[in-house]
């Protein structure tokens, strides 16, 4: 039997744990729909991102990263898996892998460039916010499909589409859940 005292250690490192990975999905939604704010938000202000093709300070890289996205990508999609995070009071490592779909912008047919990679972050938690101190991203492989000709078995007219901006389908639901709040 326990008297609890080592509960709430291990609560805090729960906690610190679930405000990481959202922070980590949170940069894949910004970059997703150019978001540049919400970008440089899961960044420190002294906090330094080595995206191997463009490194320097975080808050930096957003407006890089949302203008190349836009003109260099009809859309992408990042999605975060195996996120191993270790905290160390208010200091934590991180590495998740990414998993990186860009559909180039090239009026041919539909190229889309596949990559796994890793963020390997530090974070730390300061005025009680989890942030990225420094970012490293790891390329572990790439290859480049032609996804000319491949038809869909389903009516994709029928679905809500994507939107890169603040029109977006999660937006939208957000504006929706602030007004029924005000209400």
């Amino acid at each position: 039997m326990t008297d609890g005292s080592d509960i709430l250690p291990e609560l805090e490192e729960l906690l610190a744990k679930q405000a990481i990975t959202e922070v980590l999905h949170r940069y894949c939604r910004g970059v997703d729909r150019l978001d540049e704010d919400l970008v440089r938000d899961i960044y420190h202000d002294d906090a330094f991102d080595d995206h191997g093709y463009w490194s320097g300070r975080g808050h930096d890289f957003a407006p890089f990263v949302v203008d190349r996205l836009r003109q260099e990508n009809a859309w992408t999609t990042h999605s975060i898996t195996n996120a191993l995070i270790e905290v160390r009071g208010d200091v934590a490592i991180s590495e998740s892998q990414v998993m990186v779909h860009l559909k180039r912008r090239n009026g041919g047919p539909v190229i889309v460039d596949v990559m796994g990679a890793r963020y390997v972050d530090r974070f730390s938690k300061r005025n009680g916010v989890w942030k990225i101190d420094e970012r490293t991203v790891v390329l572990d492989w790439h290859k480049v499909e032609n996804w000319a000709g491949q038809e869909a078995q389903i009516p994709l007219e029928l679905f809500t589409t994507g939107k890169r901006e603040r029109t977006d389908a999660v937006y939208i639901m957000h504006e929706k859940m602030t007004l029924q709040d005000e209400g």
